[in-house]
């Protein structure tokens, strides 16, 4: 199984348009321990042909564009894409499937509720169905597809910024709404979560023993938009866990074994995104690798 990483950051990217953090800087001034970074996706592909997206992002085109293994090969008119799954309905996760509108066939995989978001919107019709196949996948129902086990499962996590209710306060919860990926080739288990709220038993249980796993790492702390004045939300109130601290990413994957450990899906005022911070070195040091846009894996 190849395993391309497309951007690593989050919403946004790094650095962030409007953001003059201190971080930010470092990137627009070509600092090589600040590398900029676009918003997250994978590619994945059995057999080096034909590939599956995790996640379509905002920077899918210039992505695409800068990513060989991508680019046409058959015919004037062609891509190896041969379909995207979606771990949600974040605008960071769907808004580049309106990129892949040029009348390209493939396969949008995601759970049912999800569809729904994208079925509400008539902007993504733009895929015109009769060429663009709409697959719902229940959470836990392995799906073959193009050689890979493709499985979608609830993760804590709460519904996308645009459809929260004015006024309320969204609530954690484990359902379609948020959903891990897991792909296998029949060999190896590669783990794609990008947003996750909270470490449960079940999931720890179901990571445990994985090849590689590609886990969000939005903030480094829960209040370190609130205390940098870049923001007013927490991370918890973001629908994302924090990777210090006692409850904390590093914290929880100290009791999972796992081959390979990614952060991936990192915010512009996160620390772990400068090569020579504290963070990096004690994220590191905890055997973790942290994401860049061009990386690349074989299992």
């Amino acid at each position: 199984m190849q395993v391309l990483i497309l951007g690593s950051a989050a919403g946004g990217g790094f650095p962030q348009w409007n953001s003059d953090a201190p971080g930010c800087r470092r990137a627009r001034a070509g600092d090589p321990a600040a590398l900029p970074r676009t918003q997250a996706g994978l590619a994945i592909s059995a057999d080096g042909n034909q590939w599956i997206l995790l996640n379509a992002s905002p920077d899918l085109r210039e992505q695409l564009n800068r990513t060989p293994k991508l680019h046409p090969r058959d015919g004037m008119r062609s891509s190896p894409i041969a379909a995207v799954v979606l771990s949600g309905g974040d605008v960071d996760a769907i808004a580049g499937l309106l990129t892949l509108r040029e009348r390209h066939a493939f396969t949008l995989l995601a759970t049912p509720r999800v569809h729904g978001f994208l079925d509400a919107n008539p902007i993504f019709d733009v895929l015109g169905r009769d060429i663009v196949a709409r697959q719902a996948l229940e959470p836990n129902a392995p799906a073959t597809a193009y050689g890979c086990t493709l499985e979608l499962f609830a993760v804590p996590g709460k519904v996308p910024l645009f459809l929260e209710e004015a006024g309320t306060m969204p609530t954690i919860q484990v359902d379609e709404t948020t959903v891990g990926v897991l792909v296998s080739d029949g060999r190896h288990r590669l783990f794609y979560i990008p947003g996750c709220a909270a470490m449960t038993n079940e999931l720890a249980s179901r990571l445990n023993g994985a090849d590689m796993v590609f886990f969000d790492g939005t903030l480094w702390r829960d209040d370190e938009m609130v205390a940098a004045k870049l923001g007013s939300k927490t991370g918890r109130r973001m629908g994302h866990m924090s990777l210090s601290g006692p409850d904390g990413t590093l914290a929880a994957f100290q009791s999972i074994t796992v081959r390979r450990k990614i952060i991936i899906h990192m915010n512009n005022s996160n620390p772990v995104l400068l090569a020579d911070s504290p963070e990096r070195a004690e994220a590191e040091a905890a055997g973790w690798i942290i994401a860049e846009d061009g990386m690349e894996f074989s299992l």
